[in-house]
């Protein structure tokens, strides 16, 4: 346990200072010392001793020794060091993957910003009312795509004959070339029809990947024109045709985000090293969000049973009889990121 040269302590940049660093070596030299001998070796006040030890409590580098009253058991040195690197490494990764979050929130803020404002009655925007109008300009948007379609299809599986009615334009717009990307919500991969849709779909070179949630339902038209509902809960309610150029940038990135952290379909479901699937992940963000069973069921697209179902998994797997405690749990058991003001 040393230090960079130019005076840099690196344990300091792994989240020990430099008096917890000097406690700690005290430690392991004169284990078996109590706080007020190992203050007066210090000389330190017994309140500063007291916070230090409290930080290498937190950091798991020490533990009170077997019988009250006779010292600390410090962690070995060799193994502190891997515990620090291997939880800076894990608040890099939350860091990193809080500022991938962070990207998608912001740009589906402008999608729905751009479905909710009034009309202004300009160039970049067309309001459609009705599915059937909604369904004829979806018709007219395909006939006039010459590159490529990226969809996001939330709201869980598809009715069979919703799927097989889709093949004819799906198929007419493959066969011209034109590529064609979707996202739908991991619960589809226990749809059987849907399944079948997809391989469908492969066979034509349609690509498909699944995530456990998405922002909202989208289909945008050689990155020039998106089509939006106006009402999130219901899509044949009406729909927005947007074209200005940095809304479609925006939602366009957004669908790129996506897409790049989504699962191909008809690939195994990976389970990381807590044995957690990715559904299970969002399901216990949602959870800690404070979301209701029927809340968290229409965000993963499953039914209200499955959700619960989900939810008493996850809350056994973390031993909890709370969501509270559950959240509590996770993060001590580094399932989820500690939030920091």
């Amino acid at each position: 346990m040393s230090q960079y040269r130019g005076g840099i302590d690196m344990l300091e940049l792994l989240g020990l200072d430099t008096e917890a660093e000097r406690v700690y070596r005290a430690l392991l030299a004169y284990p078996d010392e109590g706080v007020s001998t190992l203050a007066q070796r210090l000389a330190l006040p017994e309140s500063d001793l007291r916070g230090c030890l409290d930080r290498l409590s937190a950091l798991a580098l020490i533990q009170p020794a077997a019988r009250e009253g006779t010292g600390f058991r410090p962690l070995d040195a060799e193994l502190a060091m891997e515990l620090l690197l291997a939880r800076q490494q894990a608040e890099l990764a939350a860091h990193q993957q809080k500022v991938k979050a962070s990207r998608a929130a912001a740009v589906q803020l402008i999608a729905e910003c751009s479905t909710l404002r009034p009309s202004p009655g300009g160039l970049d925007e067309e309001r459609l009312t009705g599915p059937a109008e909604i369904r004829d300009r979806l018709a007219r948007l395909a006939a006039d795509t010459q590159h490529e379609i990226m969809t996001f299809a939330p709201g869980g599986a598809h009715t069979a004959a919703d799927l097989e009615a889709s093949r004819g334009p799906n198929a007419a717009l493959l066969d011209r070339g034109v590529t064609m990307r979707t996202v739908y919500l991991g619960s589809v991969r226990n749809h059987q029809p849907t399944l079948e849709h997809v391989d469908w779909l492969h066979q034509h070179g349609g690509q498909v990947r699944t995530a456990p949630t998405l922002p909202v339902r989208m289909i945008i038209a050689d990155r020039r024109e998106a089509v939006l509902p106006l009402h999130t809960s219901d899509a044949n309610s009406g729909a927005v045709v947007l074209t200005g150029e940095g809304t479609i940038a925006a939602l366009c990135a957004l669908f790129e985000n996506i897409w790049q952290n989504a699962t191909p379909l008809g690939t195994m479901v990976e389970r990381d090293m807590d044995g957690l699937t990715r559904q299970h992940r969002e399901a216990l963000r949602l959870l800690l969000q404070g979301l209701t069973d029927e809340g968290i069921a229409k965000r993963l697209g499953v039914s209200p049973r499955t959700a619960r179902r989900i939810a008493a998994e996850l809350m056994e797997a973390l031993q909890a009889r709370s969501r509270f405690q559950a959240g509590a749990h996770a993060v001590q058991n580094g399932w989820l990121p500690l939030n920091r003001t």
